[in-house]
């Protein structure tokens, strides 16, 4: 008959060798990623005061190791110049509190003094923002869209490429109508079927929220 003592002592390495292996596992980082995209053009200006509790939720929301970044759509905005405030949070909750200041301090003051764009580059904000949450190793990616979804571009600008998404949320967010929508939905509904579609071929997922009382929803 067995040693009782020996295969107890034998079980308890294999459960402590198992639980060391499932502990060892990769299964990537946990932090995430936020992106929100401003529209700066045309009269969408006066709907960025408007931004600033979602802003107040993102910070709010926002764990240690997280990054968020906040960037202004405008003529060309395949470039971090364009980019209003951005931060990774600290693990000390004094400096976490702290960033998260400065940040809004960044934000109030962008909004007061902020001048209307000519041009509405969306293609080229959604780019910089996948390219800077790749850089940030991120584990859950978002990127939110704060515009009407109206893209206009200065002659010779190239956008005509298919988004490289995988693994991201994109999220329009109070995408208001404009007058010709209102003569003609049609407009309106296809602007949308067409950001979700190329969207969604880059391998993102894809939602609206337009109420801004729900921000909720988002997550």
């Amino acid at each position: 008959m067995k040693n009782p003592t020996l295969k107890a002592i034998t079980f308890c390495l294999l459960i402590l060798q198992g639980l060391h292996l499932s502990g060892c596992s990769d299964s990537g980082p946990t932090n995430s990623g936020v992106y929100l995209l401003l529209d700066t053009s045309g009269t969408y200006t006066k709907e960025l005061s408007n931004a600033l509790n979602l802003v107040n939720v993102l910070l709010v929301r926002q764990e240690p190791g997280d990054s968020l970044a906040v960037a202004r759509i405008d003529t060309g905005s395949f470039s971090e110049k364009d980019i209003i405030a951005k931060v990774t949070f600290n693990d000390r909750p004094s400096e976490a509190n702290r960033q998260k200041r400065h940040f809004r301090e960044d934000m109030d003051k962008f909004v007061k003094d902020v001048k209307a764009s000519r041009y509405t580059d969306i293609t080229g904000g959604v780019l910089q923002a996948a390219e800077y949450l790749n850089e940030k190793g991120s584990g859950k990616k978002t990127i939110l869209i704060y515009s009407d979804l109206k893209e206009e571009l200065p002659e010779g600008y190239v956008r005509d490429l298919p988004f490289q998404l995988e693994g991201f949320d994109v999220i329009a967010l109070n995408v208001t109508k404009l007058r010709s929508d209102n003569i003609d939905p049609r407009e309106y509904m296809d602007r949308l079927e067409e950001w979700q579609q190329r969207v969604e071929q880059g391998g993102g997922s894809w939602r609206v929220v337009n109420d801004m009382d729900r921000l909720e929803r988002i997550w």
